[in-house]
């Protein structure tokens, strides 16, 4: 993924929303601007050395302080926001507390969740309203996670690319400064081959890698690098159920891409050593501590699973199941646990 941004002429800002892990935005090898999701992302990363981070939900006023706490500590941290309600109150906070905040205004390029439509009259109005605080334009394409062909893919993020420039050309014809032209989610940054007038790309997941992305085509199997290790309890012999200790709060609730190429039920269930996935199972269905690996045909082999065995189960959605941990254990390609690194969790 850096290659591919960096010969598209954008610099890279993972949003480390996935991964929320110090370690593995050093095992990118480089130092890097970030994306964020939450304010306890901001500080954790901050306190660990990382100064340049875009705060990218909404910003809520009540969060302003925190903010600003950040910014005085000597954090680049900036906002986004799309209402000139949220713009009035940045800016009238920073005249308040003599504090500069920085803020991008969200584009809605999909019609996916938020923003302001490029065309819309508002846009400006917002960016005459932050005054010295507008920084430039991001959006997020969600509805990448919609394509399903190359030619959907590359016409997505085109749309993604040329919506948020017009918005970044229409402040700039208005006397607005506009510096900053920011895109991103894996899968349109992945099959993008035009960023032309963009000034970065963030993206998130693809460091990790899940079975949602595999059904998308922006990794294979063998790239997820994140996986739960969980152990067999029990042999329900009647139904043919071979239960887990791991349930949805172990997996998450998310079912993936029902609809997708391939359907792995809530999660694919593999070797715990060497990763290899066992096509003839998979994880059909969780309760809260609980879940069940059925045969995808047939009947299952129970003598493959005896009590007390493990698993490995790869996820359908890196960043919803790895929510539900504090810690993550590395291996690599052995049984062995080389090094154990923290994440932060919450608000």
């Amino acid at each position: 993924m850096s290659e591919h941004v960096r010969k598209l002429g954008v610099d890279l800002r993972p949003h480390v929303k996935t991964a929320k892990s110090i370690d593995v935005l050093r095992a990118l090898g480089e130092e890097l601007p970030i994306t964020v999701s939450t304010l306890a992302e901001a500080r954790y990363f901050f306190d660990r050395g990382v100064a340049d981070i875009l705060y990218a939900v909404g910003i809520a006023p009540g969060k302003l302080p925190e903010v600003a706490t950040l910014v005085r500590a000597g954090c680049k941290l900036r906002v986004i926001l799309d209402t000139v309600e949220a713009a009035d109150a940045v800016r009238r906070f920073c005249a308040a507390e003599d504090v500069a905040i920085e803020a991008l205004i969200e584009i809605d390029s999909d019609g996916h969740r938020a923003g302001v439509d490029a065309e819309d009259p508002l846009l400006v109005e917002i960016g005459r309203r932050l005054g010295p605080s507008l920084a430039g334009v991001m959006t997020h394409c969600g509805a990448s996670y919609d394509c399903r062909t190359d030619a959907e893919f590359a016409a997505i993020s085109e749309q993604e690319r040329s919506r948020t420039l017009r918005a970044a050309e229409r402040l700039r014809a208005a006397g607005l400064s506009c510096p900053i032209v920011s895109v991103g989610s894996t899968p349109s940054i992945h099959y993008a081959t035009d960023l032309s007038g963009v000034t970065e790309a963030r993206v998130g997941v693809y460091v990790f890698g899940d079975l949602v992305q595999v059904n998308l085509g922006t990794c294979a199997t063998d790239d997820i690098a994140i996986g739960v290790l969980a152990s067999v309890i029990g042999h329900n012999r009647p139904h043919g159920r071979v239960l887990l200790d791991a349930g949805f709060l172990a997996m998450s609730r998310d079912r993936g891409m029902t609809g997708g190429p391939a359907d792995y039920g809530y999660g694919a269930v593999c070797d715990p050593v060497t990763g290899t996935i066992d096509a003839d199972v998979w994880l059909s269905s969780t309760n809260q501590e609980h879940g069940i690996i059925t045969a995808r045909v047939g009947e299952i082999d129970f003598e493959r699973f005896p009590i007390g065995s493990r698993v490995r189960i790869l996820p359908n959605h890196a960043c919803a199941t790895a929510a539900a941990y504090d810690r993550y254990h590395v291996i690599d390609g052995g049984p062995d646990i080389l090094a154990v690194w923290d994440r932060v969790n919450g608000w």
